[in-house]
């Protein structure tokens, strides 16, 4: 086999199961929807890939995924380098998200940390920041058991011991919920896999039980 069959390979492996997370991703959307309509606010952070995909997820936010829409509070805590390098500088790199979190979190916000292994000190501690603030912490990462899955209130656990499947799934993760938060405002959307389907109106029973997360 060639490196991408091995690659393919691997992720096709964790895809069955993780397709038990469907029902998590939709929840997170209609959570976010309203709450983000509301006036609410998203942090999210990772490092290293994740960060990329951290900025990605405030970016669909932000911007669009695919129809235009209102702009949505999302804001990654990874590219601002002053902030960053400054947090570090004086409080230690484990402190970078955590201060930020403090700084702009309020009661009821989300935070999103995302994490291939669960184990970065500094994705720990803002999940710790978030819960004393009393935020909403989901986390992204890899397979169970690890601690940051364990701290926050909900986790999305991607089954495959690769980092870069688990980054791959948890890039799917995030266009699938941004999905779902564009259905939950109302936004058509051009992909003919979704025309084709059912209408997704949930009425106000089903949607206020769909965000007891």
């Amino acid at each position: 086999m060639n490196l991408l069959d091995d690659h393919l390979t691997g992720l096709i492996q964790a895809l069955l199961p993780y397709r038990s997370q469907a029902g998590r991703l939709a929840r997170w959307g209609a959570y976010l929807a309203r709450h983000l309509a509301g006036g609410g606010r998203l942090l999210v952070a990772g490092n290293g890939g994740s960060a990329a995909e951290a900025q990605h997820l405030a970016a669909e936010l932000v911007g669009k995924l695919r129809e235009d829409r209102m702009p949505l509070s999302a804001i990654a805590l990874t590219p601002d380098s002053s902030a960053v390098t400054a947090i570090g500088n004086d409080y230690g790199f484990e402190q970078v998200f955590a201060r930020q979190v403090r700084a702009h979190g309020r009661r009821d916000d989300v935070l999103i940390l995302m994490s291939t292994s669960g184990r970065s000190p500094n994705l720990i501690a803002a999940a710790r920041a978030a819960n004393e603030i009393g935020m909403r912490t989901w986390a992204m990462v890899g397979e169970r058991p690890n601690p940051l899955a364990d701290i926050c209130h909900e986790a999305l656990c991607c089954p495959s011991p690769d980092g870069q499947v688990v980054q791959e799934l948890h890039l799917m993760s995030v266009h699938v919920m941004c999905e779902y938060i564009d259905r939950y405002l109302g936004i058509p959307s051009d992909d003919a896999r979704l025309s084709e389907a059912p209408p997704f109106e949930p009425d106000r029973d089903e949607l206020e039980e769909m965000v007891k997360v």
